[in-house]
């Protein structure tokens, strides 16, 4: 009788889930019928559309890992502020903004088929690349038909000017009016004789040509040249050594932040009491921060890029404590510029009524710059062919503490066109805006 009585109750239930499930699955395939006709309407309606899709191929991983996830960092923050704002409207289509990253570890070949990947593979018609090891090979594949794309070069060597190539833009000044300013302010505190320790490869090596042939025009002496290897070695104090040797004012040093604040250091257990320039590749804040953490007393009389905190902008305070709270990281100015030139390219696909065609999107780089100084920490003022313009800020260290920060125009061709530029920037009452015609540049 036990069994009689429970097999009907089994029945029961197993009937039952049956039910269930039945009507559950035709829940299920109602509710994707209406967001399939929903996506298809909005499809149909504009108000959505595919990802406009921004590439990077650089060094995510190994010695130059920092420096390419500075870069990485300012691309994916304007990212996510453009996307927050409401992405991109082009041809009446909404696009939301979508950044791809890929290592390699600044060697070419990864670099080049790191690019093809994101050409072919995701639709990527913009790439950034912050190497000029990488970059140049970039640039023997980017105008290739049917796989162009526009090669957004974040170098400040002169040479990508030199490259004949149609679908580029170069995103920071160039490092010969750093060359400039910062000898200008060497020679204005009365320093004559230098040395150099400066970092090995081409960037290192076109560095020290530039300086030691300004110098020298000048009338200023070097008295050493001692490159050193800042991605393989800790240990400089032979350069150091054989360079103090012959008594120099300063040393002209430099590489990635962290081996250049390896080398103040290690100069001064030396005993050198001169002073320093940094090539524009080491960042005096970053050296300050995060080599020295905050202490500026082996800092004395240093002259390199500015601070990013003092570059003059509307922005720079809020833009700073936001960026350091999404990343915990130090800001840069890899950062800041590459988030300017995320919202230069993001402004020039609206422009240009496409998110994949390089050329146009180029070709309407020129009609989106000035940039607004209320949205962006670095702000873009024009372009002469490659060449993005915008300031080389330049700061000071003395008796221990930021001292002066300058902000040098190189391509005003004349003060007249200096004083209308000069009206277009941020200034503050202790950035000094400085006319420096750098040949080569001027317009």
């Amino acid at each position: 009788m036990i069994k009689v009585t429970l097999r009907p109750v089994v029945l029961n239930i197993s009937q039952q889930q049956e039910e269930d499930r039945v009507m559950k699955k035709m829940k299920q395939l109602s509710l994707g019928l209406v967001l399939g006709l929903l996506t298809f309407a909005l499809l149909c309606s504009g108000a959505y559309a595919k990802d406009a899709v921004i590439g990077f191929t650089g060094p995510l991983s190994g010695p130059g890992a920092g420096y390419g996830r500075d870069c990485v960092n300012g691309l994916q923050m304007a990212a996510e502020d453009i996307n927050k704002a409401g992405g991109i409207t082009v041809k009446g289509k909404k696009y939301q903004i979508k950044l791809e990253t890929y290592d390699d570890m600044i060697r070419p070949p990864e670099a080049v088929n790191n690019a093809r990947r994101l050409v072919a593979r995701s639709g990527a018609v913009v790439i950034f690349n912050p190497v000029f090891n990488t970059i140049a090979p970039l640039m023997q594949i980017n105008e290739q038909a049917g796989s162009e794309f526009l090669m957004m070069a974040y170098s400040s060597t002169p040479k990508i000017e030199e490259i004949p190539n149609s679908l580029t833009t170069s995103v920071p000044p160039p490092f010969t009016a750093y060359v400039r300013a910062f000898s200008e302010i060497a020679w204005s505190k009365g320093w004559r004789k230098g040395a150099m320790v400066v970092t090995l490869g081409a960037y290192g090596d076109e560095w020290r040509h530039a300086f030691k042939e300004h110098w020298i025009s000048l009338g200023g002496q070097i008295t050493a040249d001692k490159p050193a290897n800042y991605y393989t070695e800790t240990d400089f104090s032979a350069q150091l050594s054989a360079a103090l040797a012959t008594d120099p004012e300063f040393m002209l040093i430099g590489g990635p932040s962290e081996p250049t604040g390896l080398v103040i250091e290690q100069a001064r257990n030396l005993g050198f009491k001169g002073g320093f320039i940094l090539v524009d590749q080491a960042k005096q804040d970053y050296i300050a921060d995060v080599v020295f953490k905050g202490n500026l007393s082996k800092m004395n009389n240093v002259i390199g890029v500015a601070a990013v905190a003092n570059v003059p902008s509307q922005i720079s305070d809020r833009f700073n404590a936001d960026y350091n709270k999404r990343f915990k990281v130090h800001n840069t100015f890899e950062a800041i510029l590459h988030y300017s030139a995320m919202y230069l390219v993001a402004a020039a696909m609206e422009k240009a009524g496409s998110v994949d065609d390089p050329r146009a999107i180029k070709a309407a780089i020129a009609n989106v710059v000035p940039q607004d100084p209320a949205q962006v920490p670095a702000v873009y003022l024009g372009t002469l062919k490659t060449k993005l313009l915008v300031a080389a800020t330049v700061g000071v260290i003395e008796d221990n503490q930021y001292k002066k920060t300058y902000q040098y125009i190189w391509w005003a061709k004349d003060k007249p066109a200096f004083e209308i530029i000069k009206k277009a920037l941020a200034e503050q009452s202790d950035i000094e805006t400085r006319w420096m015609p750098l040949e080569g540049y001027l317009q």
